[in-house]
C-alpha cells in the first residue's frame, strides 16, 4: 500500500540520514523523497513509501526523531482528490 507524508525538520546534517534510516528499519520501501529549504533552519520533506506494514509504525517512529518539527499522513484518497480524478 502506498501512503505520503509531508515533514518539516530542521536542518541538521543527519536528519535525513536518520529518515531514510527509519522508513528502511520498518519495513518500507522509498518511492520519492523530495526536499526543499524552506528557510536557513528547516527543511520541507515530501516522501512516499510502500510497504504491507501498518504506517503507523512508521508514523510514530518518525515523528519520535528529535529534528522532526512538524510530521503530516497524506490520506491515500487525497492524491486522487488532487489530481482532479474522480471515483
Amino acid at each position: 500500500m502506498k501512503h505520503s507524508f509531508n515533514i518539516v525538520a530542521n536542518h541538521k546534517p543527519a536528519t535525513l540520514e536518520r529518515v531514510l534510516r527509519v522508513v528502511r528499519h520498518r519495513g518500507f520501501a522509498l518511492q520519492t523523497f523530495n526536499v526543499s529549504a524552506s528557510d536557513s533552519e528547516q527543511v520541507a520533506i515530501e516522501l512516499t513509501v510502500t510497504g504491507e506494514r501498518p504506517i503507523a509504525t512508521l508514523q510514530t517512529q518518525l515523528d519520535k526523531l528529535y529534528d522532526i518539527a512538524h510530521l503530516e499522513l497524506i490520506p491515500a484518497n487525497a492524491d486522487a482528490q488532487s489530481a482532479g480524478i474522480r471515483a
